[in-house]
């Protein structure tokens, strides 16, 4: 049987973190650049490997289709305790001493999976690239003002207190791991998910509420707090 199709996992790294201005929206149609200073391994081979599979398409593809699914930092209910790098973010509230004022865009698991099916089965999906994120976006000392309010149990064990932003600007001159998150600061946050509303009828089931608990519950569960 001749795949007719591919629907491959990449990720919102490759759009908009060279976005740096907020006057539109991120959107499918921005990319990042390779060069970007602060861009971590992760994201570069994203960025890579995308750019690649869509190069392949054009020259090679023989009338194989293509969508990119691009979600921002997958959260939501894991089902072991091999949990994905994006729950590090909340490690660094119950675990480091100090954690950056960052903004973040979060997506639930089962949401990012609903749109990956949703691609597969609609034409319309063809050959085009789609942001999956929740609705706004959060901040970590906002997820740690949930925390306290929905899971007392757990307030003792939030940790981290807030780093100044300057703070981590200057770092950013001789430490890598700081080049990153300063770009992480410097990105434009107001991410659109329109597209895959307008077009797959695809609908967000998790506000970042609801993400964050599911996740700190999962977390929980496998005891990894």
């Amino acid at each position: 049987m001749k795949v007719k199709k591919v629907v491959m996992t990449s990720n919102c790294g490759a759009i908009g973190f060279s976005k740096k201005t907020s006057t539109r929206s991120t959107t499918e149609e921005d990319w990042t650049t390779l060069e970007e200073r602060g861009l971590s391994i992760y994201e570069k081979s994203k960025l890579i490997a995308e750019r690649t599979a869509w190069k392949f398409i054009e020259e090679e593809g023989n009338g194989l289709e293509l969508t990119t699914i691009n979600p921002v930092a997958i959260l939501g209910p894991s089902l072991n305790p091999h949990v994905s790098n994006s729950f590090v973010l909340l490690d660094m509230l119950f675990k480091d001493k100090w954690a950056p004022q960052l903004p973040l865009n979060i997506v639930d698991v089962r949401d990012v999976a609903d749109l990956h099916i949703r691609a597969m089965t609609s034409e319309k999906a063809n050959g085009q690239r789609f942001i999956a994120s929740c609705d706004g976006q959060i901040s970590l000392f906002e997820m740690a003002e949930i925390i306290r309010k929905e899971r007392p149990n757990l307030a003792k064990k939030l940790q981290a207190k807030k780093i100044p932003n300057w703070l981590i600007q200057v770092s950013a001159l001789f430490n890598q791991r700081a080049k990153e998150g300063a770009l992480m600061l410097s990105i434009n946050r107001n991410i659109s998910n329109q597209k895959a509303k307008e077009q797959l009828g695809w609908q967000p089931l998790g506000t970042n509420k609801k993400v964050l608990l599911a996740t700190i519950d999962s977390m929980e569960k496998y005891g990894l707090l």
